[in-house]
């Protein structure tokens, strides 16, 4: 079970920082990612992680913005969200991988956290 919190509202160019809690799975064994949809548009990948952190990719669009970290003694993955620009705005998915390696496919994710809605105002 994937529990995504922190999203909200905030003007561009500030920072958001999400956080998704994950239980009932050993969480250090596997990747895990984030992914976004935005209004009408279909929901495109955005950070992953491998298990132990030593592998991490970002979409072209929020390269160098965006930072994907997790905490395995806390079960927790986060999204840490700078420099936000109004074309961010769509619902946060965290996700959890069926295997060690990061993957930037959304097949490749077994178990779906219940999105966190970030809206950044022009």
């Amino acid at each position: 079970q994937l529990q995504a919190s922190g999203g909200g509202l905030v003007q561009a160019g500030g920072s958001l920082r999400l956080s998704c809690a994950a239980s009932g799975r050993t969480f250090s064994s596997y990747a895990m990612g984030w992914f976004r949809q935005a209004p009408g548009k279909e929901r495109e990948f955005v950070a992953t992680i491998s298990a132990n952190s030593a592998s991490i990719y970002y979409a072209d669009s929020v390269q160098g913005r965006f930072t994907i970290s997790r905490d395995n003694t806390r079960n927790t993955v986060y999204l840490q969200m700078n420099s936000l620009k109004p074309e961010d705005t769509a619902v946060y998915y965290c996700a959890a991988g069926g295997w060690f390696y990061p993957s930037t496919r959304e097949y490749e994710y077994n178990s779906w956290g219940q999105g966190t809605q970030v809206t950044v105002s022009s």
